[in-house]
């Protein structure tokens, strides 16, 4: 295996970095797929000198898409969106854009594929996000029939769009919204160990055509996760109670007044701070074994066993939304 070339498709964003990572240390060649490549060089460093090759790909483009598997040994798609903006859809992009990487894998003979799906896919949810990741399983799997499927939790790290999310909420805010009471479950993983769970799901020979659910050690509830921030980050807030119903009529508008700054600022406002299709996420919990299904396999099962805790990685950078950052102590009020 050392030296066969994997493709990654969103292989640099916060997880794919990770990803890029961990497979050159592996022994891998890299090729990351991405749509900028010129604002992903960065990614390059990830391994030795020509390991990594960066190359343009768009999931909606089939031209780029056999480019970018020339040659390859094995794929991992990476590329989600957790709201959509322009022509990047979840039909589109998370549905489409995977079976359109499958379809064309298959075409090549290649039977090495890694989809990073989420805990929570479900062909009949009322979220589009859960919804449009069944259906790439379900289209993967059609063209590929020994593909490895992955379900992440909530995933970890420094550049994390959840933990760094409420943070920066509570920075700026003097009120936490409780959705739902603040009762779903979550059971976050750290970045690097999903990362690890991709080479795991190259190498294990008994990972070939299984679906593996991959959570942390621990579960928190969502008021437990607020109160862990507060406490990290020095800021005590109110929380704002907020059944799902209200949390949804909310979450639409500030989708809509969102898409509306972006189309006029850019990418300036960065995402919405949340949205329907968020809180309809929220309703169900967000750990391994939620879906019932048999024959589902965890990370320990896939060969990660030594898994990182919240508490140990996520105040290496919930320091800096404190009052004086890395001076101020994680129990001082901000």
């Amino acid at each position: 295996m050392a030296g066969e070339l994997i493709t990654v498709f969103g292989g640099s964003g916060f997880v794919g970095r990770y990803v890029v990572r961990a497979l050159c240390r592996a022994g891998y060649r890299v090729r990351v797929a991405t749509r900028n490549p010129h604002v992903a060089g960065n990614v390059k460093l990830a391994g030795d000198v020509g390991q990594v090759q960066l190359i343009q790909a768009n999931v909606r483009n089939t031209p780029s898409i056999e480019r970018a598997l020339e040659g390859a040994h094995g794929v991992v798609n990476l590329v989600g969106i957790l709201y959509e903006k322009g022509k990047q859809g979840f039909d589109t992009t998370q549905a489409q854009g995977a079976i359109n990487i499958a379809e064309i894998a298959a075409a090549r003979g290649i039977d090495k594929f890694v989809q990073i799906s989420a805990i929570g896919a479900d062909a009949n949810s009322k979220s589009e996000y859960a919804r449009t990741k069944a259906q790439a399983e379900q289209g993967v799997r059609e063209h590929v029939p020994g593909a490895v499927i992955l379900r992440p939790s909530i995933v970890f790290g420094p550049e994390d769009g959840f933990y760094n999310r409420f943070a920066s909420m509570a920075r700026i805010s003097p009120l936490l919204p409780l959705i739902g009471g603040g009762k779903t479950s979550f059971q976050p993983v750290y970045a690097g160990d999903v990362a690890d769970a991709v080479v795991c799901a190259f190498q294990n020979t008994a990972a070939v055509g299984r679906t593996f659910e991959l959570g942390g050690p621990a579960t928190y509830t969502f008021k437990e996760v607020l109160q862990y921030i507060q406490k990290e980050t020095g800021r005590k807030r109110l929380f704002l109670p907020l059944p799902f119903g209200v949390a949804k009529v909310m979450g639409v508008v500030t989708n809509v007044i969102w898409s509306g700054l972006m189309f006029v600022f850019g990418t300036l406002f960065g995402g919405p701070p949340l949205t329907g299709d968020q809180v309809e996420l929220l309703k169900s919990d967000n750990v391994v074994g939620i879906s019932g299904e048999d024959d589902i396999g965890t990370i320990q099962d896939l060969g990660v066993t030594e898994l990182e805790a919240v508490e140990t990685i996520a105040p290496t950078y919930l320091y800096r939304y404190r009052t004086y950052g890395q001076f101020s102590r994680p129990t001082e009020a901000g």
